[in-house]
């Protein structure tokens, strides 16, 4: 048995300190150097975007046995990529979904465009945990100075936010995952009106989000999930390769 793990999330990294723990031969994917420096020691990482292409043929360069895709639940293009290709290899595919942790007493966009529309109407200074990929929509005249991006502790993520045109002194590089306590503090400290994240899910640190602009008396505003997902929990994964194990 061996599995080709996708991961780059908070839950991929806990199955693959799983995987390790069962002695299960595991390669996990992620994206950035920085994303191998996150998994637990001992884990086997392949470094590097791929395209549909190029992880069909690393499906194939060794006797895998089955494909996890514990990608982030908006990483749509790179979701319906993996399942092309495990198609395409013949080997069977797990995903990985994250249960949403939708919260009702809150603003909704269905995009970040809609977001960043809903922005221009609110008042007041806007904390962005959305990532750095997603800042394109916020960086307008008039909404730009108001937001303070949170983003991952690397040179490409500040230098995609201060390109941008987001003031250094708004940037906020950080490593998660974030407490209540410490969501509170940054809202008070850079007095915060409406803090925006997307529905990540628990392992995401939403419900955490979600308390802290409670707590500080913040809006929130949530990016809604691209589309519904099918797939199994954690738990339901490791069930199913323990069959598979035995």
């Amino acid at each position: 048995m061996e599995v080709l793990l996708f991961g780059g999330t908070a839950e991929g990294r806990e199955l693959a300190r799983w995987l390790l723990d069962q002695k299960i031969p595991t390669l996990v994917c992620v994206a950035t150097d920085y994303g191998e420096t996150l998994l637990p020691a001992g884990a086997e990482a392949h470094v590097g975007r791929m395209d549909r292409g190029e992880m069909e043929a690393l499906m194939t360069a060794r006797p895998f046995t089955h494909v996890v895709d514990a990608t982030h639940p908006y990483a749509v293009e790179v979701t319906a990529n993996i399942k092309t290709a495990a198609e395409g290899a013949g080997l069977p595919l797990l995903r990985l979904v994250r249960q949403s942790d939708g919260e009702d007493l809150c603003h909704k966009a269905e995009n970040m465009a809609g977001a960043a529309y809903m922005l221009e109407r609110l008042p007041g200074n806007v904390l962005l945990t959305t990532g750095s990929k997603e800042l394109d929509a916020f960086a307008k005249p008039g909404l730009v100075e108001r937001c303070y991006p949170r983003v991952l502790p690397t040179l490409d993520s500040l230098d995609r936010c201060l390109k941008l045109g987001f003031s250094p002194k708004n940037i906020i590089c950080m490593q998660g995952p974030f407490s209540k306590e410490l969501n509170v503090a940054l809202l008070k400290q850079y007095d915060i009106k409406t803090l925006v994240t997307k529905d990540t899910g628990g392992y995401g640190g939403f419900r955490e989000k979600t308390e802290a602009a409670r707590e500080a008396g913040c809006a929130l505003l949530v990016v809604e999930r691209p589309r519904a997902e099918t797939g199994l929990t954690l738990e339901e994964i490791q069930d199913r390769l323990k069959e598979a194990q035995a």
